[in-house]
């Protein structure tokens, strides 16, 4: 039995080099199909997880008091609301307000993304991003500290001249030395470096590691906006009372901002699961159309294979014949045309797993995303390479197994 199939195999892959080109454009025929599925599912996978990872660092038991929720984007005309700046006062009376047990209160505002930090005769290109935090900011938003130590409450309470900065930030200007205690200037002002922290990465171009975290009252001193926007976020030590921190935190906020019981909110509350369940809904429907995409050009292959099969039972007629008068049965017949079949179908398969894993991956690194292997994607690559296989490959090999041996010796 064992040395049959391997007679058919071999029989099937002198049939292949035969028709050589009709055989290669049938399997780039079934390797697009396989490429644009496991090529848009490695690019919503990508995205997916680099999206989830960000946000998940924020902390499962994390929420975050913004200007605006998730969804909502500014727009030009009349009708949409215009949220009101969080400002100073109302973040301090929060934080001074909010008692809810076993949680801690992050305070936050971004002075520029454009700062030209300089330390000695070095400086950077003007795209640094400084921030002025609290204590609570780097454990509330996920971020560690890797060498020296983070921001304490002294620090924020006495305003001292001290900051912590992105791990980029370092390599461009302390690559050469030990970081900690190094003296940098932003606009003028110094500040002693106190820690380094730990690599994030970047999210949609948006440099994380290019940042300096300085003392809410010290960022103020230099950047003096009076239409700065602050941002809270909250920290329950029990992912169970994360709902009851959440509502208090809505209705102290909603009592600060002045809002009566029948007025919408005029802020955004978002916690990281929130924004993940969003996020999977959005590449849920990518999913969806890569997988129409998919079947479309799937089914396309699968006439193209079966229209080949049929031609080439056409074309082997008389060969039929021969191997019939020879003693071959109908059964050897049919399941050497069907092993010809199915190692068509695999290795397009085989391409099309290849050629969409380059294009995801090509496009992770073009948008600086966290390239995954797609193996549920390959899997079903696979699976549905066979099905094709088995579907275009069942009637020409059944024909062929039919033949008339007499008849086929006559088939000029």
């Amino acid at each position: 039995m064992f040395s049959l199939v391997r007679e058919n195999i071999r029989i099937a892959f002198d049939s292949i080099r035969s028709q050589l080109l009709r055989t290669i454009l049938t399997i780039l025929i079934i390797a697009i199909g396989i490429t644009a599925l496991v090529g848009i599912l490695s690019a919503v996978s990508a995205l997916e997880n680099t999206i989830s990872s960000d946000f998940s660092s924020m902390g499962a038991n994390t929420f975050n008091i913004q200007r605006y929720d998730f969804t909502s984007q500014r727009r030009s005309n009349d009708d949409q609301k215009i949220n009101p700046v969080i400002n100073y006062r109302q973040v301090k009376t929060f934080e001074e307000d909010y008692n809810f047990p076993f949680t801690s209160t992050s305070l936050s505002f971004q002075g520029t993304r454009t700062a030209e930090v300089k330390y000695e005769n070095e400086k950077t290109d003007p795209e640094v991003q400084v921030f002025g935090v609290n204590e609570n900011f780097i454990p509330n938003s996920g971020l560690e500290v890797a060498s020296g130590r983070a921001l304490n409450y002294f620090d924020v309470k006495n305003n001292n001249s001290v900051c912590v900065i992105g791990s980029d930030l370092q390599k461009a200007l302390l690559a050469d030395v030990n970081p900690i205690n190094q003296t940098i200037s932003i606009r003028g002002a110094k500040f002693k470096v106190i820690g380094v922290l730990k690599e994030k990465g970047s999210t949609f171009g948006n440099n994380q590691d290019l940042r300096v975290l300085m003392p809410l009252q010290k960022a103020r001193t230099i950047y003096t906006n009076a239409n700065i926007n602050y941002s809270l976020s909250v920290k329950t030590d029990k992912k169970d009372m994360l709902e009851g921190a959440q509502d208090e935190a809505i209705v102290l906020f909603r009592n600060i901002r002045g809002l009566n019981p029948i007025e919408e909110n005029n802020f955004g509350i978002e916690s990281s699961d929130d924004l993940i369940n969003r996020i999977g809904s959005i590449t849920g429907y990518l999913s969806t159309a890569a997988w129409f995409i998919s079947i479309i050009t799937i089914f396309g292959s699968t006439i193209a294979l079966f229209n080949m099969m049929l031609v080439s039972v056409s074309e082997r007629t008389r060969e039929i014949g021969v191997r019939k008068a020879l003693g071959a049965k109908s059964g050897t017949i049919a399941f050497q045309f069907f092993i010809e079949t199915i190692i068509i179908g695999q290795f397009g398969g085989i391409l099309g797993i290849i050629l969409g894993i380059l294009l995801g991956y090509g496009f992770a690194a073009i948008v600086d995303f966290n390239f995954v292997i797609p193996w549920s994607a390959m899997i079903a690559a696979s699976i549905i390479t066979f099905i094709v296989a088995v579907v275009s490959g069942s009637y020409p090999a059944i024909k062929a197994a039919k033949l008339d041996p007499v008849e086929s010796l006559r088939h000029e």
